[in-house]
């Protein structure tokens, strides 16, 4: 096949576009006695042929040996143009996703910054209204609670005299709201579920703002032409929406906190304390242990100088109810982490184990049930750490690529010599007292509870400075917040985990003591505890009895 004897053509639906060995395109019909053809998909809507002309003493009999030459050439070329289609789609993708997220970056903090209806519907109008979207006009419906109406949050564009909420009661509205996934309509005329119910318009956006539990409202673009939205456009607004429905949802809790106050926030500890089984109910317990240890405190000569008045010990309830809020934003991977590693993370590892001992003079089971045993270690014994550390050192192969048996963020992880969070994951379950702070500092709470948030944030401080977020020391943490931090450790450490099973009391005392020993919690304070641990615990099943939804009635927990 060479001096020209066997040109060949590629064609693109159709028409000749290449041609090696040969001066023009003629007779590379395909279907002739001498040319033989090939397929070839150049994308999902346009195909060609890869096209040879076999020479003229060519016999008959070398025919197929052609076709299969030919086959083998044309599946070459189909595999580069496959690749570079990937490789095209992988690059669309990641860019897309890069704009996605910095979408995210920087709405998250403009529409998030408010708990108010107005502020944020607000902020998410000016956002599309910065992203130049098309479309003159724009509205956001929200939804009433407890119904299916939608009512006009805020708007931009509507003419004078505009009727917007017959658009909120058109089918076409109605059946996006119940979808709960945006549409674009670009011909609003040709649209069966659009009677005009807004003359003039052409085309139109509908998003809905959808929180975890409903549709909260729905977000509008439109205008008077026809074919302005692409998918991109649907794709943007929904991330700007979904940003916002978290957002309208606690706005919507927010306005009805000043007449359901108690209730508001009991859910909310609940619904915090629901996202892990292990700690259910671990903010109601804390609640009232903290309350019958304050109670019984301020009744015994021991404080003369403390007396903690009915406010006060509501005070001390509330916020041991919501001293967790904050763990809403800790992933919930980190929040119930249970071992060092995920089960994927150990499948991979196991292979990757697997294959070295098929490769080697390595006994990979004896080696796997060391990190077996390490990742499911609170404290792994220092002959494991170290026989992990030598693990550490070695590699697996694939042909001539060489690979470590255990990648740097495997080891750092496993190399913990307490605990399974990381560093890095540590920070993030540290912010949670003050990022409760920063929620509840919107909640218009009634006078007499000037010190809550303060309790709150600082129930993880510890009387060394070791505590956190503010590492203070001794009497600036407030008394009440040492009260909190002791019944806070004992609640947790008489529960079962997801990473320990529940101490007994006993246990959970000498966890206490040797925290007020090495000058962690206030000494004085967990001496009274546990010389009065029988007396508090009943207090606090009476605190659990007497409570109720109505605020003011919490105060006759000081009758007991």
């Amino acid at each position: 096949m060479t001096n020209g004897d066997c040109p060949f053509a590629i064609s693109y639906e159709g028409e000749i576009v290449i041609v090696e060995g040969a001066d023009c395109s003629e007779g590379f019909e395909s279907g002739t006695d001498r040319t033989i053809a090939a397929a070839i998909q150049f994308d999902n809507f346009h195909a060609g042929e890869l096209l040879l002309k076999m020479p003229e003493w060519c016999a008959e009999a070398e025919r197929e040996s052609y076709q299969r030459l030919l086959s083998f050439t044309a599946f070459s070329i189909q595999e580069l143009i496959d690749n570079e289609r990937a490789r095209r789609s992988i690059a669309e993708e990641a860019l897309s996703k890069y704009r996605e997220l910095a979408l995210l970056h920087r709405s998250v903090p403009t529409i998030n910054t408010s708990l108010r209806l107005r502020d944020v519907v607000g902020a998410l109008i000016n956002e599309c209204r910065r992203e130049n979207y098309p479309g003159e006009l724009g509205m956001i419906f929200l939804s009433e609670p407890g119904s299916n109406h939608f009512r006009l949050a805020v708007q931009f564009g509507l003419p004078f005299g505009s009727n917007p909420q017959a658009l909120a009661d058109s089918a076409l509205f109605y059946q996006v709201a119940n979808s709960e996934k945006g549409e674009i309509v670009n011909d609003l005329e040709t649209e069966e579920r659009w009677q005009d119910e807004l003359p003039g318009l052409g085309s139109m956006a509908l998003i809905p703002i959808v929180s975890p539990n409903r549709t909260e409202g729905m977000l509008i673009l439109a205008s008077e032409n026809k074919g302005l939205f692409e998918a991109a456009h649907r794709k943007s607004l929904a991330t700007l929406a979904s940003v916002a429905g978290i957002s309208v949802s606690n706005a919507f809790n927010f306005e009805g906190i000043q007449t359901l106050m108690n209730a508001i926030l009991q859910a909310l500890a609940e619904a915090i304390d629901s996202r892990d089984p292990f700690t259910a109910g671990h903010s109601e317990r804390v609640a009232h242990l903290a309350v019958a240890f304050a109670y019984a405190m301020s009744r015994d000569s021991a404080f003369q100088d403390v007396l903690f008045s009915d406010q006060d010990l509501r005070e001390i309830y509330y916020a041991g109810i919501l001293h967790d809020v904050g763990k809403i934003g800790i992933k919930e991977d980190v929040l119930t982490k249970k071992t060092r590693l995920p089960k994927r993370r150990m499948d991979v590892l196991k292979a990757r184990f697997q294959l070295l001992g098929q490769t080697s003079d390595f006994n990979w089971t004896e080696a796997f049930d060391v990190i077996r045993q390490v990742n499911r270690t609170m404290s792994p014994e220092k002959e494991l750490l170290e026989r992990v550390r030598d693990l550490g050192k070695l590699n697996w192969s694939i042909g001539d690529e060489n690979s470590p048996l255990l990648y740097e963020d495997e080891l750092d992880v496993l190399l913990l010599e307490y605990g399974n969070l990381t560093p890095d994951e540590r920070n993030e379950i540290q912010r949670h007292p003050a990022e409760s702070e920063r929620i509840l500092q919107h909640i218009p709470l009634q006078e007499g509870y000037a010190n809550l948030l303060t309790i709150i944030r600082q129930h993880h401080e510890r009387m060394d400075g070791s505590g956190y977020p503010d590492k203070l020391e001794g009497d600036a943490i407030l008394l009440q917040s040492r009260i909190m931090a002791i019944v806070d450790i004992y609640d947790a450490v008489t529960q079962e985990r997801h990473y320990k099973p529940a101490s007994t009391r006993s246990e959970a005392m000498k966890i206490l003591t040797l925290e007020s020993e090495a000058g962690k919690l206030d000494n004085s304070l967990v001496s009274f505890f546990m010389e009065n641990l029988e007396r508090i615990e009943m207090l606090s099943e009476r605190v659990k009895s007497t409570r109720v939804t109505h605020l003011s009635e919490i105060g006759n927990i000081a009758t007991l």
